[in-house]
């Protein structure tokens, strides 16, 4: 779930669609604005329906990066919301098979309603896997299976970075142990992306104490720094 900036015109009806508790506690608010969808958590903005341009760029620049010829993609994507970053996955000639974790499951049930409209119902597409879980319990269970899952692609779109995380304990996906425990999962020659919403140097420097190939790439928003998108390949021994 990320922070995205908004700029609302004065004369849109908002509407408040849904209000919550969410798996963090707190209150979770599904809200429509003129023609388009926010969702909202303690009162603070999330996502919503605008744009979408840097969690696409994540997923676009991520299957660009895989060797040429790789076809039939497995794709991990952390983090539902309003399904953009699973849609542009599905939509890719390379992909086969997406599977999706998200926290809260009142999110998946909003995209059997209208909030699905965004994405075009991504959870109805036979190649489409929804979990409903903990990302960071979920990985590890996925990491210590006998014969786990390898993914081509893995993509982190669960917080707004590695230093401003939405749930407390997402701040071990950030961490070296965190980083070791996707690469267990990342097919050979995969590639292993995370979303934030400013750049973060000292991640940048653990990514490259455990990937020998990490590419940064900024992508401008309305306002504000650019987003950050961190793809990182080849783990180091």
């Amino acid at each position: 779930m990320n922070q995205r900036t908004r700029g609302l015109a004065p004369e849109e009806e908002t509407v408040t669609l849904a209000r919550v508790t969410g798996e963090t506690g707190g209150d979770l608010v599904l809200r429509r604005v003129g023609a388009h969808y926010e969702i909202y958590s303690n009162g603070v903005f999330l996502m919503d329906t605008r744009d979408g341009t840097s969690e696409r760029e994540m997923v676009r620049a991520s299957l660009a990066a895989l060797p040429k010829g790789r076809s039939h993609a497995r794709v991990l994507i952390g983090g539902l919301g309003v399904g953009f970053s699973a849609r542009e996955a599905l939509d890719h000639p390379r992909v086969s098979r997406v599977d999706v974790v998200e926290l809260e499951p009142q999110v998946i049930a909003w995209h059997d309603d209208e909030l699905g409209e965004a994405a075009d119902h991504v959870h109805r597409d036979p190649r489409c896997r929804v979990y409903n879980a903990d990302i960071v319990a979920w990985l590890a269970e996925a990491a210590s299976a006998a014969e786990p899952v390898l993914y081509d692609v893995i993509c982190l779109d669960t917080d707004n970075g590695p230093d401003w995380t939405v749930v407390e304990n997402n701040d071990r996906l950030y961490e070296a142990a965190g980083i070791e425990r996707l690469s267990r999962l990342m097919a050979p020659e995969g590639v292993l992306a995370f979303w934030s919403a400013n750049a973060v140097d000292a991640f940048e420097g653990l990514l490259r104490d455990r990937f020998t190939s990490v590419e940064v790439v900024e992508v401008v928003v309305a306002r504000g720094v650019p987003d950050v998108v961190y793809l990182a390949s080849d783990p180091r021994s």
